[in-house]
């Protein structure tokens, strides 16, 4: 037995490299502006709190598109869709809070409440500020049930609803992200507030695509230094404790709104019944699935999910 201590302390000491090398400090806003918020980005005032926002194409459109993220990710996940979308439609995007260059909840806002209703109106009050008195709302994942929750609180600021894999009814998740498990635990949390790993953001980022090959370095980088931004680790860890599967989808019967469903057909996270379930519950809905993409559909393949958007919204199809 004389050789357990020896293992004993050579996997102490292999660990705390481990450790030494996935620490990851928290990064100040400003020093990720310059990589992630060239032009056209901007940065404006929402009840005292500064936003990130892209807002692209005509300003006199009188029926904006306005594209809500999901968790984790940021306003890039849409350059697809608005390099398509913007030729004939005014598109603004711009980081949910606990997300991309927004960060956490601040100014006027509660600063630990990050439950869906809370994300709604943090969307009218944007809309307020860009001056958008009606919009057409399109969300993936939980920007696609911020989106339907919008348009429950407030019908008449949004004129329609395209729904991307979105979250908010109490279904089964065949896979979650590992960094989605490990954030909702609060003592490992409050660790990854310091320390995370490059590995496991693409490990998580590859779960939730039909192709992981698709899933790039850059993709990866874009991600991951997001993550880093202040505070965002410990709002995703509030984020996800403070999930009600299913507790407003009462709301989905309610919706006036001409509606699309778009769904990967590949989604393990929110799977394709989920996607079957609100077309049944959303009055006069219609739905498309993609079979070999994932749960972040815009992102996999922006040119074949736009198509469907363009015809919804009337507008010349991209070749």
């Amino acid at each position: 037995m004389n050789w357990l201590p020896r293992l004993l302390g050579v996997l102490l000491i292999l660990s705390a490299l481990v450790l030494a090398l996935s620490r990851a400090p928290e990064v100040p806003a400003e020093g990720l502006v310059a990589r992630w918020a060239p032009p056209p980005s901007d940065f404006i005032a929402v009840r005292d709190m500064v936003v990130h926002v892209r807002d692209e194409g005509p300003r006199d459109d009188p029926e904006p598109i306005v594209l809500l993220h999901g968790t984790s990710a940021s306003l890039h996940t849409w350059d697809g869709w608005t390099l398509a979308l913007k030729r004939h439609k005014r598109v603004v995007r711009f980081d949910l809070p606990g997300f991309g260059l927004t960060g956490p909840f601040a100014g006027e806002y509660a600063p630990d409440d990050y439950r869906g209703d809370a994300y709604a109106r943090f969307v009218l009050d944007v809309m307020d500020a860009l001056k958008l008195q009606r919009a057409v709302l399109a969300g993936n994942s939980l920007g696609g049930e911020v989106a339907w929750r919008v348009a429950s609180l407030a019908p008449e600021r949004v004129t329609r609803l395209v729904l991307l894999n979105a979250t908010g009814l109490d279904h089964k998740p065949e896979s979650v992200p590992l960094g989605f498990v490990l954030a909702r635990l609060p003592v490992i949390s409050t660790l990854g507030e310091s320390i995370m790993p490059r590995e496991l953001v693409a490990a998580s980022i590859a779960s939730v695509y039909g192709s992981p090959a698709k899933v790039t370095p850059e993709l990866v980088d874009r991600y991951y230094q997001l993550t880093l931004r202040e505070g965002n680790r410990r709002a995703l860890s509030l984020r996800l404790r403070q999930l009600e599967p299913g507790a407003a989808a009462d709301r989905l019967a309610q919706l006036k709104q001409p509606t699309l469903i778009l769904w990967g057909g590949r989604d393990r996270l929110v799977p394709p019944p989920a996607g079957e379930e609100m077309q049944r519950r959303i009055p006069g809905s219609q739905r498309q699935v993609f079979e070999a993409l994932g749960h972040v559909p815009q992102e996999e393949d922006p040119v074949a999910t736009v198509r469907p958007v363009q015809a919804f919204l009337g507008l010349p199809i991209t070749p």
